[in-house]
């Protein structure tokens, strides 16, 4: 069995806990938050309120990295340095440039395994997309579309000042909701060649963080992107996700996959497991990418998400909003 400790006992941290509790693979040896009022937010396991104390003390095998974006990096390399493999929830860093010190720490240190919780990858009809995608049976892409339309109250930046801090979050919507969406687009078309995009806060929340987002996404291969992420909608409805091939198109929708072909003719292929109660748009997959997580570790293997995999989507951010500023077409060659 792996030890395993979790690191920040904020609202994600409430998605990680039963996935390593209900795991065939692990026990949560230890759990770590500044917050003393915390002490017995998980009862019987050992708590902390520096993850430094924690490593030295505890013998852990894998830490679940919880904590707001701008501590993502240090608590990750203090892991790292200590020899003990990371669970890190999205995003990777705040932007392209952190980014990269979290790339260099993986190569650094080879023997130590970093996964990157982009877990909407392991939904089920994405992964049935994907299959559909890489087969041929539609043709070579033509285009990808990716929306997230979901709502955030000024509550919800305000009970968290940091979600509304550039210099915490490094960012709003797209950081902090639709990376999940950026991520998919990337799998699907491929290497980025340009990014034009544009982002704006349609909320006067009086906060230095963006709540709406656009761009267009060109594609080495000559496919078109389409990405659009609000929280100003009035609810938080369905991400929708499509693919536009030559011979039809995929689409993800209220966690359903349909296919339409030549003749219009649409075909439910298969639906989403989805998580009970008001979460149900964060998808069902923690537990299955943890696990799968584990059982790398176990066996020594390396078929997980990996820091350089994650990299992508903070340049595709720093894109967007470098093209915001400046308004002209981003090259991806910029960051890469």
């Amino acid at each position: 069995m792996l030890k395993v400790a979790v690191i920040g006992l904020g609202d994600i941290s409430k998605i990680h806990i039963p996935a390593i509790e209900e795991s065939p693979h692990a026990e949560l040896t230890a759990v770590c938050d500044i917050e003393e009022s915390l002490k017995n937010a998980v009862p019987g396991v050992p708590f902390y309120t520096n993850y430094e104390d924690m490593l030295e003390k505890e013998s852990l095998d894998c830490v679940h990295i919880c904590l707001p974006h701008h501590l993502h990096y240090p608590a990750t390399k203090a892991c790292v340095e200590k020899g003990v493999h990371v669970f890190q929830e999205k995003p990777l860093a705040r932007n392209a440039e952190e980014g990269m010190f979290l790339v260099d720490l993986e190569e650094k240190y080879t023997d130590v395994k970093i996964c990157v919780s982009f877990q909407n990858r392991m939904n089920a009809t994405f992964l049935k997309l994907r299959e559909l995608v890489e087969s041929g049976e539609y043709g070579k892409v033509i285009g990808i579309k990716g929306l997230v339309t979901w709502f955030r109250p000024k509550a919800y930046y305000d009970e968290k000042p940091w979600r509304g801090n550039m210099r915490q979050s490094g960012g709003g919507v797209m950081i902090n909701q639709a990376i999940h969406t950026l991520d998919l687009m990337q799998i699907i078309g491929g290497d980025i060649k340009t990014i034009r995009g544009s982002i704006d806060n349609l909320f006067d929340y009086g906060y230095d963080v963006e709540d709406t987002a656009t761009a267009n996404i060109q594609f080495e291969n000559g496919a078109t992107g389409l990405f659009f992420a609000t929280v100003t909608n009035a609810v938080n409805s369905s991400v929708e996700f499509q693919v536009i091939l030559e011979k039809g198109k995929l689409t993800i929708k209220d966690s359903i996959l349909t296919t339409t072909g030549e003749d219009g003719q649409k075909e439910r292929i298969m639906e989403d497991e989805k998580l009970p109660g008001k979460k149900f748009y964060y998808g069902a997959s923690h537990a299955n990418l943890i696990n799968h997580f584990y059982s790398c570790i176990e066996n020594d293997t390396d078929d997980y998400i990996h820091v350089k995999e994650a990299q992508t989507s903070m340049e595709m951010i720093s894109a967007i909003r470098r093209s915001s500023e400046i308004k002209q077409i981003i090259p991806m060659e910029v960051y890469q």
